[in-house]
This record gives structure tokens, C-alpha cells and sequence, in this order.
């Protein structure tokens, strides 16, 4: 129990919310400890520290410069790609939860059956969120503070806005359904554009390639005739 005070009192209350904070955009099924998390990093810095000093010769200059790039850049490392990845997981599944949301409004129901009804048929990362949602709501939050919360699992500053208009929606009646139509013809555009920048890269990689790879036996093709007359 001490070790665990110690830790607390150890970083700065922006580190641990920082760290908190990114943890939370791994979703709810993320296992990760703020705590340990930081102890890892504070412990594997003064490891590499230590290393370097004993096997590099300029150790007592590098180390240092090494240490501390390390400490501030782990976080970025390890769990920036993650959420990114889960960000575009999270827009992928979007389009179908929301397709499938907005017919349910359009049936007639009301917007908490409309999103319980969606929740019910999909399957996904973003309706595993809003199920950990209905859940909230049925231990006894409002479902402003559901959604608010879940905003804060979610990294993408899309589907935060759909949320925005949901909770918008739930306070004052707005009418949702054409927002959420923009929103999906937003996410459409935005993942065609992607696709297109992909498809334009692909020349700039295959031209890489072919430098690395087949210049150079192109190369030993032509004039591996002429070395090999020559060295004989």
C-alpha cells in the first residue's frame, strides 16, 4: 500500500491525466494501469540509463539526452498507434451504426429505444460503447452524463460531434435525423479521400522499390559480363 502512495505522489497530477486520459481512448475493454504504466517508464529509463553509461563510451553524454527523448516520446510510441488505429475503427464502424440508428428513427422510435434497438443488431467496437452507455443509464445516470462520459472514450472528433447532436437532441427534441445523414455523408467523403490518398502513394512506394530492389540486378545483369571478363 505504501509503494502504491509513493507512486501516486511521484509524478505530477498532468502526468497521470495525461496518461489517464489517452488510456481512456483505448475503449473499455483497455487493461492498462495509469500507475504501472508510469512505473514501467520511470524503471526501463533508468535501466537504458545505466546501459548506456556501462557499454558506450560517451555514455555520461548520451545517456542522458537518450533517457529523457525515451520518457517523453514512450507514451507516443505505445499508445498514440493504438488509438489511432482504433480511431479508424471506430469511423469504419460508424457508417453502419449510424445508417442503422437513423432508420430506427425513422421508424418512429424514440431516441434511447432507437439506440437500444441498434445496439441490440451490431456488433462493434462503437456499440460495445454504446451499450457500456445504456448501462450507465440503467445504474442511474442521466443520459447526458452516459454520453459524456462515453465522449470521453471515444478519439474521434467525428463521431464526438454525432455524440454532441445526440445529446443536443435528448435536451432540447432537435430533430437528429438529418445531422446524422451529414455526419455519415461527412464520414463517406472523408474515407473516399483517404482511399484516394492511398491509391496516390502507391507509384511514389513502387518506384522506392524498384531502386532498392531491381536497379541494382539491373545493374549486375548488364555488368556482371564485363566483371566477370575482367577478374578472369
Amino acid at each position: 500500500m505504501r509503494i502504491e502512495e509513493l507512486s501516486r505522489n511521484i509524478y505530477s497530477k498532468y502526468s497521470k491525466d495525461d496518461i489517464e486520459k489517452r488510456m481512456r481512448f483505448l475503449g473499455i475493454n483497455n487493461e492498462k494501469d495509469v500507475l504501472k504504466f508510469l512505473n514501467l517508464r520511470l524503471i526501463t529509463s533508468i535501466i537504458i540509463f545505466f546501459v548506456i553509461i556501462y557499454f558506450i563510451e560517451w555514455g555520461y553524454i548520451l545517456g542522458p539526452i537518450v533517457v529523457i527523448l525515451y520518457y517523453i516520446f514512450l507514451p507516443n510510441i505505445t499508445l498514440e498507434r493504438k488509438i489511432l488505429k482504433r480511431r479508424k475503427r471506430l469511423e469504419q464502424d460508424a457508417m453502419y451504426f449510424f445508417e442503422i440508428l437513423s432508420l430506427s428513427l425513422e421508424s418512429g422510435n424514440n431516441l434511447y429505444n432507437a439506440i437500444k434497438l441498434t445496439c441490440e443488431n451490431i456488433d462493434s467496437d462503437l456499440s460495445n460503447e454504446f451499450k457500456k452507455m445504456m448501462s450507465d443509464i440503467e445504474y442511474g445516470k442521466s443520459f447526458n452524463e452516459a454520453i459524456t462520459d462515453m465522449e470521453g472514450r471515444i478519439p474521434s472528433d467525428t463521431i464526438k460531434n454525432i455524440l454532441l447532436n445526440i445529446k443536443e437532441a435528448n435536451s432540447y427534441g432537435n430533430n437528429i435525423i438529418g445531422t446524422l445523414n451529414n455526419q455519415l455523408d461527412y464520414l463517406r467523403e472523408t474515407k473516399i479521400l483517404e482511399a484516394k490518398a492511398y491509391i496516390s502513394k502507391i507509384p511514389l512506394k513502387i518506384s522506392v522499390i524498384s531502386v532498392i530492389f531491381f536497379i541494382p540486378l539491373l545493374l549486375l545483369l548488364i555488368l556482371g559480363p564485363v566483371l566477370m571478363n575482367y577478374l578472369s
